[in-house]
């Protein structure tokens, strides 16, 4: 008798996330837990096809569990995030400014412009703009549209941010706090070119989504290899360093809190929740 796979959805953000998905299709048929994965192009489409069941679990951005989570909830139902990335935890963003910018904190940037990422990115332009708006500063918001439904899984917006910057198109650049040192050590961001002005509270980042009704076995194994994964071991870790993490940790959903409050705030998902 054969079982069928648990299936995963995840969004191609990248042509690496097909070799990313090779590899882990491959390590749970190998340990006994048959899996295939289904890409899409965007979150939305992700989080709707979970909701109808043609997956079982989400490779879900923060703002698609939020989605998810909200979306469920309408349906009567509850959605569960099973696991994470290390460094999916206690994340940061920054407000940037050119090193000789008489900007100090974030009401020196009222009226001024200022570049963020793609107007669906939690990292780049949402969570940023929170900070901006209970500083009770009003800037004029340049958004880098770039893979707009991939929710800033890419360099794309903050890069281009950063770059007008400094060219001097825009007063400040907002980003995530690692794609600072990313783009210094690319040489986008040179030595003293730059300084933050302000750093965001931590925050999380993408986690496994699962609704009631997945196969409880199929999900439970699957939960547990992934948090067996060891960067120790020589066939796993090529992985783990192409998805950026040391170890699979359980899920949790209180690093969610800021995202929620700055999507509340401005009404992000409202229209798309009640027309679902």
């Amino acid at each position: 008798m054969t079982t069928d796979p648990v299936l995963v959805g995840a969004v191609a953000y990248d042509p690496k996330v097909v070799t990313i998905w090779d590899i882990i299709r491959g390590y749970f048929e190998d340990n006994g837990c048959p899996m295939d994965y289904v890409f899409y192009s965007n979150y939305e489409l992700q989080v709707r096809a979970l909701l109808e069941g043609s997956i079982d679990v989400a490779w879900n951005s923060p703002l698609a569990w939020l989605q998810i989570e909200k979306l469920a909830a309408k349906h009567g139902r509850k959605a569960e995030a099973i696991a994470m990335r290390d460094t999916d935890r206690d994340l940061t963003s920054v407000v940037l400014v050119r090193g000789d910018s008489k900007a100090k904190a974030l009401a020196d940037l009222d009226g001024k412009r200022v570049g963020v990422g793609a107007g669906d990115s939690p990292q780049a332009t949402l969570i940023p703009l929170l900070s901006f708006a209970e500083a009770g500063a009003k800037p004029e918001v340049v958004k880098h549209d770039v893979l707009v439904g991939k929710h800033g899984d890419h360099v794309g917006g903050e890069k281009l941010a950063v770059e007008a910057l400094l060219r001097g198109e825009v007063e400040a650049a907002t980003i995530i706090d690692g794609n600072r040192l990313a783009f210094a050590n690319a040489g986008v961001i040179t030595p003293n070119a730059t300084r933050v002005i302000h750093q965001t509270p931590r925050y999380d980042h993408c986690n496994m989504t699962v609704l009631d009704g997945a196969p409880k076995e199929l999900v439970a194994r699957f939960r547990e290899l992934l948090l067996g994964m060891s960067y120790d071991d020589p066939e796993v870790r090529p992985l783990l360093d192409m998805e950026g993490l040391k170890r699979w940790v359980p899920g949790r959903t209180e690093g969610y809190a800021l995202l929620d409050r700055a999507i509340t705030r401005f009404g992000t998902i409202d229209a798309w929740i009640a027309a679902r």
